[in-house]
């Protein structure tokens, strides 16, 4: 599948609806992941970015890690939303986690302690680079996703499942699978009031 930059931009939405049918191998996935991983733009080049991405099993134990720690801290009574919104994430295709490693970051620190408050600033933006990249690439392969934030109530337990370095801080997880609901609609503000352009 292939699209142009500008229909690629526009195509990426938020897809809530997945399913876990194959209708792109598992090779390609990472492929497109690694491409993006690559070439997404760091600050001084520091390549910061992890990723961890999982299928089957594997998938399927990180939303199984999500609802169990959200049973302990949401109401009974309000949990029955809760656990099918998990679910929804669960019933993908696979899952994709975003990491900044904090030992990168807190190296340059020490390195251009000029900029050391902006180090963590930088690696967060990168870190969205990456996630939009990564997202948008999905997308052209034909996968629905959408971007999740259960960190840091999960952070301990990732890191235990998956033995990920203690340096490596979770920023947000995407799940991905076949598209089986559209996107809502969406509402844009006008352009006038957000944009400024001086000639």
């Amino acid at each position: 599948m292939s699209k142009d930059f500008y229909t690629a931009i526009k195509d990426r939405r938020t897809i809530y609806g997945i399913s876990n049918e194959e209708i792109v191998s598992q090779e390609r996935i990472e492929e497109v992941v690694k491409y993006a991983v690559k070439h997404t733009p760091y600050a001084f080049n520091s390549q910061s970015g992890r990723v961890v991405v999982l299928f089957g099993e594997q998938h399927q134990a990180l939303w199984d890690i999500t609802k169990e720690t959200l049973r302990k801290i949401v109401p009974a009574e309000n949990f029955a939303a809760t656990e099918e919104r998990v679910d929804s994430f669960a019933s993908g295709y696979g899952t994709v986690l975003f990491f900044e490693d904090q030992e990168v970051v807190e190296g340059l620190q020490k390195q251009m302690e000029l900029y050391k408050d902006n180090f963590p600033i930088w690696s967060d933006q990168s870190s969205g680079m990456l996630q939009y990249n990564v997202w948008t690439s999905l997308d052209i392969e034909g996968l629905g996703a959408s971007l999740q934030h259960y960190n840091p109530l999960i952070d301990d337990e990732v890191k235990e499942k998956w033995d990920i370095p203690s340096s490596w801080l979770l920023r947000a997880q995407m799940p991905f699978g076949k598209p089986v609901a559209p996107a809502g609609e969406k509402e844009f503000q006008p352009l006038d009031e957000r944009v400024k352009i001086y000639k």
